[in-house]
């Protein structure tokens, strides 16, 4: 792995299967195995050292410890495995193992009934495979992951109706730090899972206690409408514009809703920083009085300066900010879609909706 600043790559869940994939028909050869070497899409090698490889009846097993690098991932530390049997058939099947989800909804890029191994990781493990399989046969690929189905709770799998594990996912093999591929990936998928379902209107959300009061605010919407974009605001607006969404609502509280509105386009710590004095700024035009903007300036962290506030001059102030926050996702959007902004107290009340 390399690094990006000070910072270490990792590699995808799609790599670590298809490592695993190739220690395992090694073992099945008759090699130790203590290194994989792996070419990945963009022509690097991965080296990587499994876990564990070892021969079991008619089949090798090989695990392999996903290490995301620094990137904060939910997958980071997965043990992921593969079995592979040769058989008499010509080809590479691939099938998913306990702990890798099943896809049940169209719109993605694995058609309902097949397991959620994205087309790329696929391709990847009957690449690390193709030149160690005899000729006049093939092989049959099983790939698992431990406590799979239990990592996929903390995904957006349950949302894209995949069920009973994680994703293998990846385009590059590499995980980029504080990039949140897969993340990024999750967004795009549920917006294809939208358009194959012909919805027109998705409430991107912050985070699931703004969207569990988007949920009751917005009722009448189905529930794949809903797409957790986490901190990235800009990619998810202009994927929802990209996959022809007409409406596009955001969902957040306070504290997001003032870095959107002064212009980031990540709301991640790493990338936006909170600034009050912005804050201050916009009280100050709403009409807040001058030893309040102060006080704000001063505060520790938006909801501090939210409790300074009355609560009718909090709305005031919230919505004048939902404002920006609108024109910034119309800008985003590139002018053609309508657009609404919910802005939530820290009580989960609505505090106003911009439209």
């Amino acid at each position: 792995m390399g690094k990006t600043d000070t910072l270490r790559t990792g590699y995808t869940t799609g790599t670590c299967a298809a490592a695993a994939a190739r220690g395992a028909l090694l073992c099945l050869q008759g090699k130790e195995v203590h290194r994989i070497d792996l070419t990945l899409p963009g022509g690097d090698t991965a080296v990587i050292t499994p876990q564990s490889a070892r021969l079991q009846a008619d089949a090798g097993r090989c695990s392999v410890v996903k290490d995301a690098g620094d990137d904060p991932d939910s997958t980071h530390g997965a043990v992921i495995s593969a079995e592979v049997r040769l058989v008499a058939e010509p080809g590479i099947s691939i099938k998913g193992g306990a702990g890798v989800g099943t896809v049940t909804r169209p719109g993605l890029a694995i058609p309902p009934g097949e397991p959620a191994i994205n087309p790329v990781p696929r391709q990847m493990i009957r690449d690390a495979l193709s030149d160690l399989v005899p000729d006049g046969q093939g092989a049959e690929v099983t790939i698992s992951v431990a406590g799979g189905e239990d990592l996929a709770k903390k995904t957006l799998n349950p949302r894209l109706g995949i069920v009973g594990g994680i994703s293998i996912l990846g385009t590059t093999g590499i995980v980029v730090p504080y990039s949140h591929d897969a993340y990024r990936e999750s967004i795009t998928c549920a917006f294809d899972v939208l358009r194959a379902q012909g919805e027109s209107t998705t409430v991107l959300s912050t985070g699931k206690s703004s969207e569990k009061s988007a949920r009751s605010f917005f009722s009448v919407l189905s529930e794949a409408c809903f797409v957790l974009m986490g901190d990235y605001f800009s990619f998810a607006v202009r994927e929802a514009a990209g996959h022809g969404m007409q409406k596009i609502i955001l969902a957040c509280f306070p504290g997001k809703l003032v870095k959107i509105a002064g212009g980031a386009g990540c709301t991640h710590f790493s990338k936006s920083d909170i600034d009050l004095v912005f804050l201050s700024e916009v009280a100050a035009k709403t009409g807040v009085a001058d030893a309040v903007v102060s006080e704000i300036r001063q505060a520790n962290t938006v909801r501090h300066a939210c409790e300074m506030l009355e609560k009718d001059t909090l709305k005031a102030v919230c919505t004048r900010l939902a404002e920006m926050a609108l024109r910034m996702l119309s800008d985003e959007a590139g002018g053609n879609v309508a657009g609404e902004v919910l802005v939530l107290s820290y009580d989960a009340e609505v505090l106003c909706h911009v439209c």
